[in-house]
């Protein structure tokens, strides 16, 4: 196949270490102490931090000021789709953490995005919460 290892880029990491991190193919591998306080740690996958910032420039683009002419119900459609196939590659190992914060990031961006399409702020309606307007009724999905 002709591959060649690239001498730059390629280091050896020490995992016994304290705070030694591998990052590759968009995850972050670790040893972390054990959830339950005993004397074991095991190896954590997570996003990666440069994946999570990538993703959340993606959603930028989908949600901003250019696309406040888009109908909503289209919009959504689109954000969904992105975070799909986002959440199915990162839902690997303990993401947990991650997904929820990619779930606030995104749903302030729609908040935000829907107080600036007009004059007038967008409400949701009486007796609803932002929260279940949002994912409810306008169909944002949940990582």
């Amino acid at each position: 196949m002709g591959l060649v290892i690239n001498r730059d880029k390629t280091r050896i990491v020490r995992f016994k270490k304290e705070g030694a991190s591998l990052d590759f193919l968009g995850y972050t591998f670790r040893y972390e102490r054990d959830k339950f306080g005993r004397n074991k740690r095991f190896l954590n996958m997570v996003p990666s931090a440069s994946s999570c910032a990538r993703e959340r420039e993606t959603i930028r683009g989908i949600i901003n000021t250019r696309s406040s002419f888009v109908p909503i119900p289209k919009l959504i459609e689109r954000a969904n789709r992105q975070l799909r196939g986002w959440s199915a590659y990162y839902s690997k190992g303990r993401s947990r953490s991650t997904l929820q914060a990619m779930n606030w990031f995104v749903f302030r961006r729609v908040v935000k995005h829907l107080n600036r399409r007009s004059q007038r702020p967008y409400r949701s309606p009486d007796g609803v919460t932002w929260y279940e307007h949002v994912y409810r009724k306008l169909g944002l999905i949940q990582l």
